[in-house]
């Protein structure tokens, strides 16, 4: 079962690529949402207002990634794509790639455009901080306070990751598991005496 992921941690550097007096200049997010991927580009169209084309590739999410390609006026298939496979040939995802063209008055052909803009989008990628991390599962732990000892063992013994708790009238910890060892850490708290646990969706 694929437990890890690749993705970026910041924007990355703006990079530059000439191609006949065309200027491609390559941009790396990390982004979680569509929403957010959609925000950069508003603020690159306003940073580069008098460029021709704002092209962009995204993928989202760990398990089972969706993603978008677009080639914002360019032949088809000629700027979202290429950008797309370099997303794919560094394996990254929760990223979005987006070169931005400045027209330079000579036809690059569709060859001449693929190249440019995988070219940026590779750049844009080199110049990021790219890390590998887990996927998670979150569980919340329910009991009460006498079961306290027997839950924090658990814990212990299992070497688990408590992201937040809440000890009022009842008990509630939040654990962050990694997904190969989720399956078997659900067990072990469904099975114990007086302890609720229950698995939380991202």
């Amino acid at each position: 079962m694929k437990d890890t992921y690749k993705t970026i941690t910041k924007p990355s550097k703006e990079v530059l690529f000439k191609d006949r007096n065309s200027k491609f200049f390559g941009y790396a997010f990390p982004v979680k949402t569509e929403e957010e991927a959609n925000a950069h580009l508003e603020d690159l169209r306003k940073k580069h207002h008098k460029a021709r084309h704002w092209c962009y590739a995204w993928q989202l999410g760990k398990t089972d990634p969706q993603y978008r390609a677009n080639d914002d006026g360019e032949p088809s298939n000629s700027a979202g794509m290429p950008i797309y496979g370099q997303i794919q040939s560094f394996d990254v995802t929760n990223v979005l790639i987006v070169v931005v063209r400045y027209f330079g008055g000579v036809k690059l052909g569709v060859g001449g455009l693929i190249n440019a803009y995988k070219t940026a989008a590779q750049m844009a990628l080199e110049n990021s901080n790219i890390v590998k991390r887990t996927i998670d599962e979150t569980f919340v732990v329910k009991f009460d306070y006498p079961e306290m000892n027997t839950v924090m063992r658990i814990i212990k013994e299992n070497d688990l990751n408590v992201i937040d708790q809440k000890l009022e009238l009842d008990c509630k910890i939040y654990l962050s598991v990694r997904k190969k060892e989720a399956d078997a850490i659900f067990e072990k708290f469904d099975t114990t005496y007086k302890v609720e646990i229950k698995r939380l969706e991202d």
